[in-house]
């Protein structure tokens, strides 16, 4: 086999697979490095970043791996999205980008798609949450269809636990018998949002009711009720944590709302008490 030298070819290796891609969070390349099948996918895919059908929904792929948000990710982010992106790419990639902006007609394709994966919940709802990510930022910044058809596309996975808060007296009654290193993270971690797995990478170079079956995780739900108090929206929350827009606004309503609902009664009765 004749070797040929290509250019910025990333090599990923992920559950003892081999990935060639054509850049490092680039397309991935078939065929065997130097066969005529992986030198044409090369040539293909660096032809397709120079000039992409802006019409088809590949090219929203190439601007999402080129964005600012997609690079800001964690490497190991990067690395399990490029394999789904890829993915995305090879299904979606033919179809209009203005066939996105018809939800009725669109959203049973997405459907099927995702139920590739209906025997593997957690899998499906991931490839669900890459493409939602493309789609949303289609929306904006790129402003390319007028809203995300992937919001109505329930998840598949039944255990997730974004609605699941941490009120203050739980973090109170925590941090009473904690280390101060635990409260110290239980803090951070309610304060940003950020996975467990980012948490414990922090350095200061970075720094800028009833009993329940609380876990460290359910520590991002709580962060997201702050950001909404401090005037985050929705859509801004939903990128922040990467989840999609429906689970912030259920989360919203079921704890921020009932919050202020609380709060205002009080106010009501204690008017109410200044005027007896």
């Amino acid at each position: 086999m004749v070797k040929v030298d290509l250019r910025g070819v990333a090599k990923v290796t992920a559950k003892g697979r081999t990935y060639w891609y054509a850049w490092r969070g680039g397309p991935r390349l078939r065929g065997e490095p130097g066969s005529p099948e992986f030198v044409a996918s090369y040539n293909e895919a660096i032809e397709e970043w120079r000039t992409p059908d802006q019409l088809r929904f590949r090219a929203l792929v190439t601007l999402y791996r080129a964005s600012a948000e997609y690079k800001s990710l964690a490497p190991s982010t990067q690395k399990n999205w490029s394999i789904w992106l890829d993915r995305v790419g090879e299904y979606f990639g033919d179809l209009r980008i203005a066939q996105f902006d018809r939800p009725e007609k669109i959203r049973p394709v997405i459907r099927q798609w995702r139920n590739k994966w209906a025997d593997k919940p957690r899998t499906a709802d991931y490839a669900l949450q890459v493409l939602s990510r493309v789609l949303a930022h289609a929306v904006d910044p790129l402003g390319k269809i007028a809203g995300n058809p992937c919001e109505g596309v329930k998840r598949l996975y039944s255990g997730d636990r974004s609605d699941i808060i941490w009120t203050q007296a739980d973090i109170a009654e925590f941090k009473a018998v904690s280390s101060r290193e635990l409260a110290d993270a239980v803090d951070l971690a309610s304060h940003t949002g950020l996975r467990l797995g980012d948490l414990i990478r922090v350095s200061w170079s970075h720094v800028g009711g009833d009993a329940k079956d609380l876990h460290f995780h359910d520590l991002r739900g709580t962060a997201a009720t702050k950001f909404y108090v401090a005037g985050l929206s929705v859509r801004v929350i939903a990128e922040i944590m990467g989840w999609e827009e429906e689970t912030v606004e259920k989360i919203i309503r079921r704890y921020v709302g009932r919050g202020a609902a609380t709060r205002a009664a009080i106010a009501q009765l204690n008017e109410t008490r200044r005027r007896t």
